[in-house]
């Protein structure tokens, strides 16, 4: 997550209220220019585990299924997210729904 990485930065627009982290997934995933099976793909490829899926980073944007810790890393680094913005995101998920 170096300043000369690809794309702008993920961070919430000025005045925007706090978001539920499957709001968040399926904003940047859009911001990036990706799909859901080119966001699979990317966590594949980073990971090195192929059990997670375009029906994985569905339920996650639909707010069936929250990543874990072990995906939430993967997320940061293939969405260019901060960490602790991911798990506030999370956080801030588990409270409204």
């Amino acid at each position: 997550m170096s300043p000369s990485g690809p794309g702008p930065r993920a961070t919430q627009p000025e005045g925007r209220d706090a978001e539920p982290v499957w709001e968040l997934v399926r904003r940047v995933r859009k911001l990036r220019g990706l799909t859901q099976y080119q966001l699979a793909d990317r966590l594949v490829e980073l990971s090195r585990n192929s059990s997670v899926s375009r029906d994985e980073v569905a339920r996650w944007e639909r707010g069936k299924r929250v990543p874990g810790p072990y995906w939430r890393q993967w997320l940061s680094l293939a969405l260019d997210v901060p960490s602790d913005q991911l798990a506030a995101a999370v956080r801030y998920g588990r409270t409204v729904r």
